[in-house]
């Protein structure tokens, strides 16, 4: 992990991005402090803080979550007892989410199928032991305006982009956004809600706030151009998709076609099969909030890789 000075006083918890759930986290440390996002796990998420205190001198008293994915808020209940923030929406996905149980469970299994396997290789650094999922203490509609010690903080909600209640957190004064995982920065997006217009038009949102800064959900700090690549990524690849989808292709033979060009040098390229997944959702009129099933995605993400591996 490496602990950035981003502007002054405000700090990012980088994670280097070795696959699934190695996310991003950030402080503010103006007023009682803000933390955006914690960790896969309350260890990871205990490391960030020692780090944000030994860069800033102090930790936060107040947590916000970016969206509900688990690899932004197993760490939590490090904030028991303070405020968390997030989106109803992101609350409300909390509440049904994901136990890690179930991820504990699947470390254990002897035997997974290859998708599972691909899963759980990436997430064996994180420890499931003592996680107890803990939900936001407030909710919100629409923006929220916070004042830490007279640096102004503005939680934006920019879903359902990719998720329903993604929030960003603008600093304007800094010129700072941390963008959650809106923005995946030289690496592969993951996403299984909202649409591709609506990730599009979140990631243009972040563009028209005119930041130096982008703290990405996952991957290295970036500037504009970051959001800009990840915005020519889904157009070029959603154009693809749609023009397979008019041959008749089925989902795994449209992915296969697609050559990726530079962006086959993001991490775990093979992730377009989500992409793939949700534009022929969207092009049979299904609703992105319909169930989807991951095993499967997971294991046709490896039979990406290796097709790719073989040809």
């Amino acid at each position: 992990m490496e602990i950035r000075e981003v502007a002054s006083h405000v700090f990012a918890a980088l994670l280097p991005d070795k696959g699934w759930s190695w996310s991003n986290s950030g402080f503010v440390a103006r007023g009682d402090g803000l933390m955006v996002d914690t960790h896969m796990d309350v260890a990871t998420t205990r490391r960030a803080l020692a780090g944000f205190g030994d860069a800033a001198g102090t930790t936060p008293e107040r947590l916000v979550n970016t969206h509900h994915n688990v690899d932004h808020c197993w760490g939590n209940q490090l904030f028991r007892g303070k405020e968390i923030l997030a989106h109803r929406r992101c609350a409300e996905a909390m509440e049904g989410d994901l136990a890690p149980s179930v991820i504990q469970a699947m470390l254990d299994a002897p035997e997974l199928p290859p998708g599972l396997a691909w899963f759980a290789d990436d997430v064996r650094a994180f420890d499931f032991s003592d996680i107890e999922v803990t939900l936001p203490t407030r909710t919100f509609e629409g923006d929220l305006a916070l004042d830490l010690g007279g640096v102004v903080a503005e939680l934006i909600h920019v879903g359902p982009a990719h998720t329903a209640g993604d929030v960003i957190v603008h600093l304007p004064a800094e010129a700072v956004v941390f963008a959650g995982d809106i923005l995946f920065h030289q690496c592969t997006p993951l996403g299984w809600e909202g649409t591709f217009d609506g990730w599009v038009a979140a990631l243009e949102r972040i563009l028209a706030l005119d930041p130096e800064v982008i703290v990405p959900g996952h991957g290295p700090l970036a500037g504009p151009e970051g959001a800009r690549d990840l915005i020519e990524y889904f157009r070029f690849v959603h154009g693809e998709i749609v023009r397979h989808h008019a041959a008749g292709l089925p989902p795994d033979e449209a992915a296969r076609r697609i050559d990726l060009g530079r962006f086959a040098a993001w991490t775990q390229p093979e992730r377009l099969v989500f992409q793939v997944d949700r534009a022929y959702r969207e092009l049979r009129g299904g609703a992105m909030d319909e169930p989807v099933d991951f095993a499967a995605l997971m294991d046709a993400a490896v039979a990406l890789r290796r097709h790719w591996d073989d040809a």
